[in-house]
């Protein structure tokens, strides 16, 4: 980090010490210097000149996710792979060996709305990657060696993370159950039998679709002349040609009209518990509320659940939870790792006894203060990489059509009183709209000690 980076960290910090500081002090937002240029196939450009450091990132945001998936689940998430297996003209790997050997760093996303590529280079190279970036868009290699092999490698990133882990089939059970009609209850890496199957005429359509010009985003952010990088951006990826038209799932899941429930059988010696509640998507008037709520109830040590499950009942080894935000929906989640010892019943018991409270008592002056200031934080630390500055233009951009001033972002933060987390409670938090997984040993092997 340079000087004057870790100068404005270290007074960010200062000023959000005290919940009024901004009113004496204004931070310098970088993001209001951010030009915006549209060439003629409908690519949206983005760029912001910072000179803290002599260094650029190129972030790629596609506005397709695998909440846009259809037929095929996973798909989404195959391409980012797929994007690394080489061009006509680079072989395999090609695009992140020349970054990686000029010291820089690549590497890409999947989300349930959005596929982002990014390039972290010093300034001089910043040509290289918008080059290579172009390349692969225009010249993409989507033969069906390249098909089978990414097809592997995402096989056993299912396995390694979902499949073999506790966690991850928590998270895609709660997800499943939790929508119903939406395609954000399907995994972003898929269904293992549509990873099998997708063949590479459904890709091909699927690029073609999602990949045009007037679906991309492309953000940059760091030390560079925008001319420059304008002029270089028009040359290379001005040549893309415009889709007709890119379709999104018009798909809206409907009330939850009561709770749910689910039981999955692991081989844990230590169960699992989890639960999530409806919520509203990016940019509604309760996100600020609902994410001072999530850091009261799982933030840490001395949060509400890990303090009551963890530290005073003794009956959880874990806690945490957050408010989660997607352009369609949201989903209020926590979970918590049983002692091996304990019954998952009363950890959950004791669990929705802490979110009653949540919506019948206010909180606290202390922990209100605590989680705003470090919702606050959060926000400042997006300002300390060009990494992190083309993210917040590129996601904000791709989500709400505009880059949302800081200072807006930190008023509506600092304007969440105990009685808007009393209220978000009450309003989303109830039972009805709740869906509960629990996570436990099969039958047979509680019964013999599973795990010894």
């Amino acid at each position: 980090m340079s000087a004057a980076r870790w100068l404005l960290a270290l007074l960010a910090n200062a000023l959000l010490a005290t919940p009024w500081a901004g009113a004496a002090w204004a931070l310098d937002d970088p993001a209001a210097r951010m030009r915006k240029t549209v060439l003629d196939n409908g690519l949206t450009l983005l760029t912001l000149e910072d000179r803290a450091t002599p260094a650029a990132s190129l972030q790629v945001w596609v506005k397709v996710g695998s909440g846009d998936e259809a037929r095929y689940t996973g798909i989404a998430h195959l391409f980012e792979h797929m994007m690394f297996r080489g061009t006509k003209r680079l072989g395999p790997e090609a695009h992140e060996r020349l970054i990686e050997a000029r010291g820089g760093r690549v590497n890409a996303f999947t989300s349930r709305d959005v596929t982002v590529y990014f390039g972290d280079v010093t300034s001089e190279h910043l040509p290289l990657v918008i080059e290579l970036e172009a390349e692969r868009l225009r010249h993409l290699d989507m033969s069906a060696e390249s098909l089978e092999s990414e097809r592997e490698v995402v096989l056993e990133e299912r396995r390694f993370r979902t499949e073999d882990s506790p966690q991850g089939r928590l998270f895609e059970a709660l997800m499943a159950l939790a929508f119903q009609a939406h395609p954000y209850r399907h995994p972003t890496i898929g269904w293992r039998s549509d990873i099998e199957k997708v063949d590479v005429e459904t890709c091909r359509r699927f690029f073609e679709t999602y990949y045009a010009p007037n679906n991309l985003v492309v953000a940059v952010a760091g030390d560079f002349d925008s001319e420059e990088v304008i002029e270089l951006v028009r040359r290379h990826f001005g040549p893309l040609e415009a889709a007709e038209r890119i379709p999104r799932n018009p798909t809206v899941e409907p009330v939850q009209q009561g709770e749910r429930r689910s039981t999955v059988h692991f081989g844990v010696r230590a169960p699992l518990f989890a639960a999530a509640w409806h919520a509203p998507p990016s940019g509604h008037a309760d996100a600020e509320a609902l994410d001072v709520a999530s850091l009261i109830l799982s933030s840490g040590r001395t949060s509400r659940l890990y303090r009551r499950l963890v530290y005073e009942e003794q009956q959880a080894l874990s806690a945490v939870g957050s408010y989660w935000e997607l352009q369609n929906a949201g989903v209020f989640y926590a979970s918590a790792g049983v002692r091996p010892d304990a019954d998952v019943a009363k950890v959950e018991r004791l669990f929705f006894e802490e979110i009653d409270r949540l919506r019948d008592e206010p909180v606290t002056e202390a922990e209100l203060d605590k989680a705003k200031r470090g919702l606050e934080v959060d926000l400042v630390n997006g300002l300390a990489t060009a990494h992190a500055l083309a993210s917040r233009i590129g996601r904000d951009f791709v989500t709400f059509g505009e880059v949302r001033p800081l200072e807006q972002r930190l008023e509506a933060i600092r304007a969440v009183t105990a009685a808007d987390v009393q209220r978000v409670a009450r309003t989303w938090l109830v039972p009805e709209r709740r869906s509960v997984v629990h996570l436990v040993a099969p039958p047979a092997a509680a019964a013999d000690g599973a795990g010894e």
